[in-house]
């Protein structure tokens, strides 16, 4: 696939359609947990609820049972009287008549010398009558239909039971039962889930149309309430799509209600007017760099259009010594130029060399060419004083500097390093006129003089001092100007390095 081509998205591309389908999809985790939950709780419930109904329907059979009555099969709820030493059913009714129990009963008789379940083994409905439950599976039938109570397949119910001993009957009453007189006789009720599936079923009927519902009804309030919420950055897009190149003072409108939008807000506007100080800048330099490389092309040319006019009357080698100082200046100019577009791209420093300052400052205050009228240039230091860099930047930096100063000293330039705890200082003072405070910032600035009504050719070019903080902010250090009752002092502040002996300089 080719690199440019942008990569498929098999979802929703928008940011409010992503979020209604995160809302939507958190919700439905959500609600099928909480459906699964209310599903086995209704469940349990209702099983409840029916084996509470199932209860009473235990108690009548048994008292019936004690009085020697044969119960009726007409009954709301399947069961099933079943007697020690007897194959068939002594009672059934309520569906139980599926199984044909007359033949053989279907649930379990009690073991002959077993006695009623106590209390405990069960609950009682606080009349004294306790009773036992159980789960029982009923045996499957070929001959099921789809109408019959119990499935072809049987299946598991729950049984509620009650022995009665048939000494605890009259002779009489073990007749008419027609039980043995050592007999004992367990009254089983069938508890039907069919009441609690259908509860469940209707419920979980209700919750599905109720899940769907509200999903549909989440995903739509996520989908308008981010397309309301992003309101406000569609129109910071739009606003900030406006702005050119040629015209970058548009700025977004910041909202007043103090939330991450306003702060998305003044960020733009913050970078919008960083772009707008940066164009303004270049734009200004542009404008100066031309106006710098015109002066001395404006007298280079005329200097040589009047020798070319008169050939005869032209001292060519004051000519050319003209055209080479012109010449030098504009090299100069364009040196200064690339090495400020250098500084600006911000490349660190690659293996950065360990320099003695005061070592490169002496050698410097040696072999600096003084101008032709009086000037001392002495170099004060304590001791070696080691930073990381390239020597190079920092004699360029030491020269600007140094130049700076022979132009406006007076009779003396004094140079000196320090070492200051983790920092290594050096100061270049003058004697010269010093600069206003007012002025103490905007020296730094590219081609600014502050000696306007000095020739071109002996001011410099303005840049001096911008390459020189330029190279200082390279290595991670400063260059500021000092207050000083005579003269300018500059002072250049760097991070201390370790010296040659591999300890702090």
């Amino acid at each position: 696939m080719n690199a440019t081509e942008p990569r498929r998205r098999w979802g929703p591309r928008s940011v409010r359609a992503r979020t209604a389908l995160a809302a939507a999809s958190a919700a439905a985790v959500i609600l099928v947990g909480i459906g699964w939950w209310l599903h086995r709780d209704v469940y349990r419930q209702s099983e409840q609820i029916a084996a509470d109904r199932a209860r009473p329907q235990l108690f009548a059979l048994v008292d019936q049972l004690r009085e020697g009555m044969v119960p009726v099969r007409t009954s709301s709820v399947p069961y099933e009287v079943v007697a020690t030493g007897r194959s068939g059913a002594v009672a059934f009714g309520g569906g139980m008549e599926e199984f044909d129990p007359g033949t053989r009963h279907v649930l379990p008789a009690p073991p002959k010398a077993e006695l009623p379940a106590p209390p405990g083994d069960g609950e009682n409905d606080g009349e004294g009558w306790g009773y036992a439950t159980r789960p029982l599976r009923l045996p499957g039938r070929h001959d099921a239909e789809s109408w019959d109570l119990f499935g072809k397949d049987g299946g598991t119910y729950l049984v509620l039971f009650d022995d009665i001993r048939a000494d605890e009957l009259s002779s009489d009453q073990v007749a008419a039962l027609g039980i043995a007189t050592d007999a004992t006789l367990r009254v089983h009720v069938v508890v039907l889930p069919h009441t609690a599936v259908a509860i469940t079923e209707t419920i979980d009927r209700l919750l599905l149309r109720a899940g769907l519902v509200g999903l549909v009804l989440i995903a739509a309030v996520a989908y308008f309430a981010v397309r309301i919420a992003l309101r406000p950055v569609e129109a910071i897009r739009v606003l900030t799509a406006s702005v050119t190149a040629n015209d970058p003072r548009e700025r977004v409108t910041v909202p007043a209600t103090g939330h991450e939008l306003t702060a998305l807000a003044t960020t733009i506007n913050a970078t919008l007017q960083r772009l707008d100080n940066a164009a303004a800048q270049q734009r200004r330099f542009v404008a100066d760099a031309a106006h710098e490389l015109r002066s001395p092309l404006t007298t280079l040319l005329a200097s040589l259009e009047v020798a070319l006019a008169y050939p005869e009357r032209t001292d060519w080698p004051a000519a050319a010594t003209t055209a080479a100082r012109q010449t030098r200046r504009l090299q100069a100019l364009a040196e200064d130029l690339l090495l400020l577009a250098r500084l600006d791209t911000r490349t660190p420093v690659t293996d950065p060399d360990t320099v003695d300052l005061t070592a490169l400052a002496s050698r410097m205050a040696e072999h600096y060419p003084l101008p032709e009228r009086p000037l001392t240039l002495a170099c004060d230091s304590t001791g070696p004083a080691y930073v990381h860099g390239n020597p190079d930047a920092y004699e360029r930096l030491l020269r600007n500097l140094l130049d700076n100063s022979a132009r406006h000293a007076g009779h003396r330039i004094q140079i000196t390093v320090r070492n200051q705890d983790a920092w290594v200082v050096l100061t270049v003072h003058d004697d010269g006129p010093g600069v206003p405070n007012e002025d103490a910032e905007r020296i730094f600035d590219r081609f600014v003089r502050l000696d306007d009504a000095r020739s071109r050719d002996h001011g410099g070019t303005g840049l001096g001092l911008a390459i020189a903080r330029d190279l200082a902010h390279r290595h991670h250090g400063t260059l500021t100007l000092t207050p000083r009752t005579l003269g300018a002092c500059f002072r250049l502040r760097l991070p201390r390095a370790a010296g040659a002996d591999g300890r702090t300089s």
